[in-house]
């Protein structure tokens, strides 16, 4: 198995813990990193694992969905009182866990599907990384 990585620095967007007995609890903000390590057995005619410069989808998906949006739980009751109220002030995205760890996995399921329909099944995402400002990191391998 040959492996490389990307990653994708200084997006900036928010989240919050719902159930967290300190200030986590409210709405906060990070510079956040991603980091894909994508692998395969077979490179492509180029000898790649994937094309770097074929990448636009994921940096995309990410300007639609995570750039400049407040991540919540999908258990936060509060979320949808905001999200009734705000109008236009804010992009949401709801997902399962809005932790580290929650968004790094989050993350794996949208992105290794786009990633093996993009290459015929020949590449997937083995490990994906997020960092928490310079100080925090959580990692999802499947």
């Amino acid at each position: 198995m040959l492996t490389c990585k990307k990653t994708y620095r200084d997006i900036p967007f928010a989240h919050r813990q719902h159930r967290h007995d300190g200030h986590c609890a409210l709405i906060h903000g990070h510079n956040w990193g991603i980091t894909l390590t994508f692998a395969c057995t077979e490179t492509d005619s180029n000898g790649f694992v994937v094309d770097f410069g074929k990448l636009k989808y994921l940096k995309a998906w990410i300007n639609e969905h995570l750039d400049h949006a407040c991540l919540f739980n999908a258990d936060d009751t509060e979320a949808e009182h905001l999200l009734c109220n705000a109008g236009h002030l804010f992009k949401a995205y709801i997902l399962p866990n809005s932790a580290c760890e929650g968004i790094a996995q989050h993350l794996h399921g949208i992105f290794d599907q786009m990633v093996r329909a993009e290459t015929n099944n020949r590449a997937w995402i083995t490990e994906i990384e997020i960092n928490e400002d310079s100080k925090n990191s959580a990692t999802y391998r499947p």
